[in-house]
């Protein structure tokens, strides 16, 4: 009986062992060139670095430059753990591509810190900026009409 005990057990390590390494595999094989410039990443990003949805990225640095120096950008800060942002992004990214807008997308859970200056509170938040300051913001969870309206009216003029 002992014995019997002692083979579950060990199967049981052995499988947990397995289990961790085609984890750690599947992680770092998602890592390789991902455009966040790190391989410190939260889980519920590298989850969706695979997801187009979520291609078009800018760092935090390269944002502070565009809108520092006069550039016209349109922001999607989102959170990968917001249930807003998982219901927002799959129109709202078509939508975006269908009017022909370059609508970079910030990934709040990574760079919050870094991007404090924006004073975004809330995810989904979708902002756009043209001459060294923001022009005009959505927060929260909009229907597709209002985004269109949005691009309409700041981006697309």
């Amino acid at each position: 009986m002992q014995k019997k005990m002692i083979a579950i057990v060990a199967a049981i390590v052995v499988l947990f062992g397995a289990l961790f390494f085609v984890i750690s595999y599947k992680n770092d094989k998602a890592l390789e060139n991902n455009p966040y410039g790190t391989d410190d990443l939260n889980q519920a990003t590298i989850d969706q670095l695979s997801d187009p949805n979520y291609g078009n990225q800018i760092l935090p640095d390269e944002l502070i430059n565009q809108v520092e120096g006069g550039e016209g950008v349109t922001v999607y800060y989102y959170s990968p753990t917001c249930s807003f942002c998982k219901a927002t992004t799959p129109y709202l990214v078509p939508l975006a591509e269908e009017m022909d807008v370059d609508m970079k997308k910030l990934n709040l859970l990574e760079f919050a810190y870094d991007v404090q200056q924006f004073a975004i509170q809330s995810t989904p938040t979708l902002v756009y900026y043209e001459d060294g300051k923001e022009v005009a913001r959505l927060e929260g969870q909009q229907e597709e009409d209002v985004y269109a309206a949005f691009f309409e009216e700041y981006v697309l003029n």
